[in-house]
């Protein structure tokens, strides 16, 4: 069976991450996939994809749907025939499945990984009329539908969801084994360039206004204005890292504040964070959140993230974005007393009990395409 995946880049994020992980722990002798990207530029993965025997293709993005119509299906000419198109590219999936049906691919899946219903509120009347005939193209071309969470599904399928046999939750999973501990958190601070004595909080997202970085930076104000040991990591890159290191200057805790870019070693990074912050506006799901949990580090989180992430009850505070840095300062500050949480980890533990390990993931898409 061959697969051709849909989406912007193959670089280090939740999403593609996910799929790596899928890549490499399917029968790849059953199940072919290649990827097509909406860029030019390399990308993390692409050498990995490579290896693994997987394709690359390169599909620019454009503003002209013709323009992309052709470019696509020029592609699929050439690198074809497959038998399913998997589209991540939200609302843009109607337009991907619409030409994947003119190509004659049979089996269409549109896969929903963000919670972007206020947005889309929010959004001027040309944003919902694009939102709404996108929506129409994936109700009319998917043969099936995924989501990461049903607040996912509720962005892309509509509230009435469940009564479409179409669409399904698909949880995401990860290699449980990578982040469980493989030295003291003394040597993992050392490793980051950390003081040894640092209590460290840790954030990894992409430098966009769905993280809210702002508001991590109002906070670690207000928390290393009380507590000098604590050290702010943020993981990741972005349009808004620019302006977030700036902003730490002109609040003189920049050197409380370290800056590591884009990582291949977040395992390690996890590993020596006695906190993790996340106070997301919106989320579909947030892997990186059960990639903390998974590592045993106490989570605090918006309470728009959707439930299905509560993995680990003693791990997780969650709260209202209106209570501003003060009160979240004040619940990081209180987890950050807390003496050191044992983790968890092997066939008991609430990651590997739950349905995000890649072994469940990657059985879970497997059946997917074979009932296609």
């Amino acid at each position: 069976m061959r697969v051709l995946h849909v989406l912007g880049s193959m670089n280090r994020g939740g999403v593609e991450t996910w799929l790596m992980d899928i890549l490499r722990n399917v029968d790849r002798q059953r199940i072919r996939m290649d990827f097509l990207l909406h860029t030019c530029a390399k990308g993390a993965f692409d050498d990995e994809i490579a290896a693994l025997g997987s394709r690359v293709i390169s599909c620019p993005g454009t503003r002209h749907p013709g323009v992309y119509a052709y470019r696509f299906l020029r592609r699929v000419s050439a690198y074809g025939p497959y038998d399913v198109v998997h589209s991540h590219v939200h609302l843009y999936s109607g337009l991907v499945l619409a030409l994947a049906a003119s190509a004659g691919i049979k089996h269409r899946i549109a896969h929903s990984h963000n919670d972007t219903t206020a947005r889309e509120a929010a959004g001027a009347g040309y944003r919902k009329a694009y939102a709404a005939l996108m929506k129409a193209g994936i109700r009319r071309y998917a043969t099936m539908g995924l989501a990461a969470s049903g607040r996912a599904a509720d962005a892309l399928f509509g509230p009435d969801w469940r009564r479409d046999p179409r669409w399904r939750l698909l949880y995401y999973g990860i290699d449980v084994q990578k982040f469980l501990p493989k030295c003291s958190r003394k040597q993992l601070k050392e490793r980051a360039g950390l003081p040894a004595g640092a209590r460290v909080v840790a954030h990894i997202g992409r430098f966009d206004p769905q993280k809210n970085h702002p508001f991590i930076v109002d906070i670690a104000k207000e928390v290393i204005r009380r507590d000098s040991r604590v050290h702010f990591v943020f993981v990741g890159d972005g349009p808004l890292r620019p302006t977030i290191e700036r902003s730490c200057e002109a609040r003189n805790i920049r050197a409380h504040c370290h800056f590591l870019g884009i990582r291949s070693d977040v395992s390690e990074i996890l590993g020596c964070a006695d906190a993790f912050l996340f106070p997301s506006l919106y989320e579909g799901l947030g892997l990186v959140l059960i990639e903390a949990q998974a590592a045993g580090v106490p989570c605090i989180y918006s309470d728009v993230v959707p439930k299905e992430a509560d993995v680990a009850p003693h791990l997780i505070t969650k709260l209202p974005l209106s209570e501003g840095a003060l009160g979240w300062g004040e619940s990081l500050l209180a987890i950050l007393s807390l003496p050191a949480r044992p983790v968890f980890h092997g066939p008991g533990s609430p990651v590997e009990q739950s349905a995000f390990t890649i072994q469940k993931s990657v059985a879970a898409l497997t059946d997917c395409y074979l009932r296609a």
